[in-house]
């Protein structure tokens, strides 16, 4: 039976019970919050803070949050289950709403299977009479939530429209696993026996099927530049992959900054690559992404795309434009608003590696400290000399 906004809610079947009380029905007059989430999923521990505010803003509206943990990875329910517990003990000892465990599956065939959801964190908002009022990401919850406790969100055209995209979207990307389900089959294995002939072949031929598919692009750019080292083939297509990149222009500069990773991620030994070829595409996108997403400006992501574009000026010598885009990164961390600590950590180290590398000096920011390596001077000299 298909679940979605009016569709009855179904029950919490549920194994054990790790934070707060059980809850063996909804109760008619009160509004339930059931996130599936688990304790790999970044983005599911990054919505938990914002959850715990929505909790006790709203508790006196009569409103309550379930967070389902029915994904969780171990070998065992056992197993599974003390994990869960240990990471609440630890990351959140003074959570404010319930925790649900289930490893048997049970709660994603009533809950997600039916809605379509593909995916977590997702949220299901259960309405005063115990109806479904919404299915989505936490994020949204913002803007439905209070729509719902006021009652008015399920009559709105606003409602209907989003639930009506949601199962489109969701069709869409199923559609899209199932084409890529006999892809990841054969590449995955590849990968991992680091049998590059083998993952170019799979993932050729998942470009066949899916020739706009940015995984495949960026796997297959890899392999060949990388893995492979086969320059003549390689070259070529990352000729064309910066092409269509900017011709994309700002609904794809994340497509652009794939390219320039290829070329320009500090991570990575570039040596082999063409030396007029590397940086006259990298020049091309690096001006590119600083048009569209200027270090001045309000745009997205800069911790994420400002690497690469700073390590390409760096190889080119101007060391001053690169640490000055590596701090353009690190601010923007915390704008439009503060990052949870692990989420903010896991994307300062690496610019404060970068930091460190072209200053040739610690670099620090709050209680991290991260010490220069020699690599990224190395490479300079190489690529300059």
């Amino acid at each position: 039976m298909e679940l979605r906004m009016g569709s009855p809610a179904p029950p919490i079947k549920v194994e054990n019970w790790l934070r707060g009380e059980p809850v063996t029905n909804f109760k008619p007059g009160k509004v339930y919050l059931v996130e599936f989430w688990a304790t790999w999923c970044g983005p599911c521990v990054t919505a938990m803070p914002h959850l715990v505010e929505l909790q006790e803003k709203h508790a006196d509206s009569g409103f309550e949050i379930i967070g389902v943990a029915a994904g969780e990875r171990a070998a065992s329910a056992d197993e599974a289950r003390t994990k869960v517990d240990a990471w609440l003990t630890e990351k959140f000892p003074n959570l404010n709403y319930r925790i649900a465990f289930d490893y048997t599956g049970e709660m994603n065939k009533l809950w997600m299977d039916p809605s379509s959801s593909i995916g977590i964190p997702t949220s299901f908002v259960v309405d005063r009479d115990g109806h479904i009022a919404f299915i989505g990401h936490p994020a949204e919850l913002d803007d439905v939530l209070p729509k719902v406790l006021n009652g008015s969100w399920r009559s709105s055209y606003e409602a209907k429209a989003a639930d009506a995209k949601r199962i489109a979207r969701n069709q869409s990307i199923a559609r899209e696993r199932s084409l890529t389900r006999p892809i990841y089959a054969k590449l995955r294995p590849a990968m991992q026996d680091e049998d590059w002939t083998a993952a170019l072949l799979a993932i050729e031929e998942g470009l066949a099927v899916m020739p706009d598919s940015f995984h495949f692009w960026q796997i297959h750019a890899d392999l060949l530049l990388h893995k492979l080292r086969d320059i003549k083939t390689g070259l070529p297509l990352m000729r064309q992959l910066v092409e269509d990149a900017i011709d994309k222009k700002f609904e794809a500069v994340s497509w652009m900054v794939m390219a320039l990773n290829q070329l320009f991620d500090p991570t990575i030994d570039n040596s082999h690559l063409p030396h007029d070829d590397r940086f006259a595409m990298g020049n091309e996108l690096s001006e590119q992404i600083l048009e569209l997403n200027p270090p001045q400006g309000d745009g997205p992501l800069k911790f994420r795309w400002y690497i690469p574009v700073a390590q390409y000026y760096y190889e080119s010598g101007n060391k001053d434009r690169a640490i000055e885009l590596i701090e353009v990164a690190i601010k923007s961390l915390d704008h439009p608003e503060p990052m949870p600590d692990h989420t903010k950590q896991y994307y300062l180290t690496p610019l404060l590696q970068a930091l460190a590398n072209y200053t040739g000096e610690p670099a620090c920011h709050a209680d991290l400290c991260v010490a220069p390596q020699n690599k990224a001077s190395e490479t300079q000299n190489a690529v300059t000399s």
